[in-house]
């Protein structure tokens, strides 16, 4: 509020020189965060710190109807900003006002408050709407999947466009509460824990909360029927496991996997330090995908990629991303090695310790595989291009690198990094060249020229480029036991 002063003309002028800018000074917040690969996702002006999405969703129609409050504070002068979204707005409301708005782009929303907003501001921004997510295309896609009895959405980069208005790019993570009613007999199923579920008038609403930073398209919902399993690790951290109740003869295979979570997150916290998170576990719907994602606390499995049988490689890649990739996010869709490599590194860390192959052999045949003319060394890992961002390279070229690193510092320094990367930038966000430097930090040695050779040359590394040479005095380099799962799990699964 502000209060009329009559004080003496000299403080008066001062007080008139201090008047805040005038309205030409607020511009609009950028359309987008100038993201490499994407410059449409995200926008400029604000940064959230908190949604709460109120949900109903009918699965016989698929409507879903929903009000999402978004907390945030303004990082500029702001006569309008932008939220990306898709379905049908019935009404918004920034700081408790109507707001105007209007559609731009692919998935583009212009809201226009009704007085503008000053930089450093809290704000709230109440969005309310109602639509069909699987009628929403986006160059003729849809990340929303309706299944026999209900809907699922998991996708990588985009994701939330088709359920909740965002600002929609991993740089900009916030803390979720998410309440979902559904029809009785129906279960709906988010991020983190359960906080509550009651029934009423024929449906039942599951509150869900995933109390830590979270990047967009690491929010799922998935709406159906399943058969769910609870546990708890050896440090008390809640496990849900969910599979869908109609998923058929893959049904067994997806079962015995997931539920190998709880030993897999064990063991990934003596290799990557403490889990980040306020649960974990994963979830396989009846949606005909082959691909997997490591959607915040309860990766999300398509059930193809149980198609050849029990796949644990999968749980222990998805697994492995909650520590690189979700906790420690990319900050430009370029940097996708920090993601991939060290879960497909994480893979080959398990066949070690299952004894079916070290990861010293699964690079000899990786580097035996790809003779110097093949394609697979054009595609540079620490920044692929959008359009090899999931090449088989990214994977098996990146945990490559992370291989020859371990040979190049030596065990000791090698696992020190892994641990102290995502406990020194725990809900952060980091690059490529982040990493570089922190490795370089970590081991005393410099290392820009190796990891050029490894992440961002177009040919094939010199055998030993590595302290060690990969393949040496090997024709032909025979197959680890492994290998065949981590493919399937890697190569098939990851192609979205």
């Amino acid at each position: 509020m502000r209060h009329r002063l009559l004080v003496p003309g000299a403080v008066a002028l001062s007080l008139l020189l201090a008047i805040p800018a005038s309205a030409a000074d607020f511009t609009p917040g950028a359309p987008g965060v100038g993201d490499t690969y994407y410059p449409e996702s995200g926008n400029g002006g604000y940064d959230v710190s908190h949604y709460d999405l109120r949900l109903k969703y009918q699965p016989k129609t698929d409507l879903l109807e929903g009000t999402a409050t978004l907390l945030a504070k303004t990082t500029q002068d702001l006569s309008r900003f932008n939220l990306d979204f898709g379905l049908k707005v019935s009404e918004i409301r920034v700081n408790g006002k109507k707001a105007s708005f209007a559609r731009s782009g692919k998935h583009e929303l212009e809201v226009t408050p009704a007085t503008p907003l000053e930089k450093g501001r809290q704000i709230s921004v109440v969005v309310r709407y109602a639509g069909k997510p699987s009628e929403l295309k986006i160059d003729n896609f849809s990340a929303w999947a309706r299944t026999p009895d209900g809907g699922v959405v998991a996708q990588e980069p985009d994701a939330a466009v088709w359920w909740f208005p965002s600002n929609d790019h991993p740089t900009d993570k916030a803390t979720y509460d998410i309440s979902v009613a559904v029809p009785d007999g129906t279960q709906a199923l988010s991020n983190g824990v359960l906080a509550s579920q009651a029934s009423e008038l024929g449906w039942t609403r599951y509150n869900w909360r995933s109390d830590k930073p979270q990047a967009t398209y690491l929010t799922t919902l998935a709406i159906g029927k399943f058969d769910i399993t609870t546990d708890k690790t050896a440090n008390g951290l809640p496990v849900i496991n969910a599979v869908s109740k109609d998923l058929g003869a893959n049904a067994g295979s997806a079962r015995a996997s997931i539920e190998r979570t709880t030993e897999a997150t064990e063991w990934l916290e003596s290799v990557f330090g403490p889990y980040p998170f306020n649960a974990v576990g994963g979830y396989v719907p009846n949606v005909p995908a082959h691909y997997a994602l490591e959607t915040q606390t309860r990766p999300f499995y398509g059930e193809k990629a149980f198609d050849r049988g029990t796949n644990v490689s999968v749980v222990v890649h998805e697994l492995a991303h909650q520590w690189y990739g979700d906790s420690v996010s990319l900050k430009d869709w370029k940097d996708i090695w920090i993601n991939e490599g060290f879960a497909s590194y994480s893979q080959w860390l398990w066949s070690e310790k299952e004894g079916e192959g070290t990861a010293q052999e699964l690079a000899d045949y990786v580097y035996a595989q790809h003779p110097a003319n093949d394609p697979f060394w054009k595609v540079k890992p620490g920044n692929p291009g959008a359009e090899n961002q999931f090449d088989d390279a990214v994977y098996d070229r990146g945990a490559l690198a992370l291989q020859a690193l371990r040979n190049k510092v030596g065990d000791k320094v090698f696992f020190g990094i892994l641990k102290s990367w995502p406990t020194e930038n725990k809900y952060g966000n980091a690059s490529v060249a982040d990493f570089v430097k922190f490795a370089e930090k970590k081991s005393g040695k410099k290392l820009a020229g190796f990891f050029d050779t490894w992440l961002f040359q177009p040919s094939k590394p010199a055998a030993g480029a590595g302290r060690q040479a990969f393949g040496a005095g090997q024709a032909p380099v025979a197959e680890p036991k492994s290998w065949k799962q981590i493919a399937a799990a890697t190569h098939d699964v990851h192609r979205h």
